[in-house]
């Protein structure tokens, strides 16, 4: 007769997961959870969120502990969680809080998981939650600078999120995959650095007195800037555990100094990539662009976010379709090349981080 995997089989079967489960990951944006649970399954935990008393965020485990069904299929009354099948109210901390007609104070509390509303974001702590520390949630400047604007997006992809990772370490697929948009044969030209910079991998690319693609040539107008003549053009690609990458991204026209040149006279943005694992073969992706140009300009950030969400719509295609080949062939080798050590040099500090934990 089969039985449930015991707690020492649950922790093996945790640390052999492809990500670390002691860190902060995004779970979702406030507008998700704005008069309703929300359910998403986050580091392989099937997670509900909602809006508890005075509007602090929670997350428990998406279990009733009545009859197993589904938080998240339920609603929120009086700052509880009631399940929709048969009216069990939870409270924020997992324990329950009533249910008609029935004395339910005894029910053990169901898990919870520790989280954060910050940066226009909701981040959860999957792991060990004595561990969890907000100070150990990175400093993210554009989000609180009032001299940035914002705009972005959520994707669900059907692919690894490392592979998300290794896809934005190495821009050179831009050249193919965005053809249209943002690549051009000067990125298969320039010649690409890896560095560790403290705790964070560092590839970076600078292409000068180019031509500007045509999504730079709308973002030079909207800096008010020419959009035709060549541009310096650079690329620097951030990577920070436990699995987010952050692009300095821009054009300058020539002789205004490139990626020094004064904010006025370039287009200067970051492209803010945070992946969320699911399950081994999806994850949350969770996209957006930071600019310090233009930023009082609503319009724009509409016109920009439109647009990178096309782009990134190519990225999903590829990837969802790269999986299903790896998947397909699993014990296939693949070639390395110089333009992978992006993404190599991520995935062992992601291999660290998970042997760590391991102890």
């Amino acid at each position: 007769m089969a039985t449930a995997p015991d707690l020492e089989e649950r922790s093996a079967a945790h640390t052999a997961a492809p990500w670390p489960r002691n860190a902060w990951y995004v779970a979702c944006t406030p507008d998700e959870i704005e008069g309703k649970p929300l359910g998403r399954k986050i580091c392989g935990e099937p997670m509900v969120f909602f809006r508890g008393r005075e509007g602090k965020v929670a997350a428990l485990e998406d279990f009733c502990p009545h009859r197993g069904a589904p938080l998240s299929l339920g609603f929120v009354r009086d700052g509880a969680l009631v399940c929709g099948y048969h009216g069990l109210a939870m409270g924020c901390h997992g324990k329950t809080e009533g249910m008609p007609g029935q004395r339910v104070g005894g029910f053990p509390p169901i898990r919870t998981f520790p989280v954060i509303e910050r940066y226009g974001f909701i981040w959860v702590w999957p792991g060990d939650a004595d561990a969890a520390d907000p100070a150990k949630l990175r400093h993210l400047e554009w989000a609180e600078d009032e001299g940035w604007a914002y705009g972005g997006g959520l994707y669900h992809i059907q692919c690894d999120y490392r592979l998300m990772i290794d896809n934005l370490m190495d821009l050179t697929h831009e050249t193919y995959v965005h053809s249209t948009s943002i690549g051009q044969k000067e990125i298969d030209e320039a010649p690409v650095k890896t560095r560790l910079v403290g705790d964070e991998v560092v590839t970076s690319r600078f292409m000068d007195a180019i031509d500007p693609p045509p999504f730079w040539a709308m973002a030079l107008r909207g800096a008010g800037l020419p959009d035709s003549g060549p541009v310096d053009r650079w690329q620097l690609c951030h990577f920070h555990l436990p699995s987010s990458v952050e692009i300095e991204v821009g054009v300058a026209p020539v002789g205004e100094g490139g990626y020094e040149a004064p904010l006025e006279r370039k287009a200067y943005s970051v492209v803010v990539d945070f992946m969320t694992p699911e399950t081994e073969g999806s994850h949350w992706y969770f996209w957006g662009m930071a600019r310090r140009f233009a930023i009082d300009d609503a319009e724009l950030t509409t016109t920009i976010r439109d647009g990178q969400g096309k782009i990134f719509a190519e990225d999903m295609e590829m990837l969802e379709r790269q999986q299903k080949n790896l998947d397909l062939y699993p014990d296939r080798r693949l070639l390395l090349l110089n333009i992978d050590a992006g993404g190599v040099r991520s995935r062992r500090l992601i291999e660290q981080a998970i042997a760590a934990e391991s102890g």
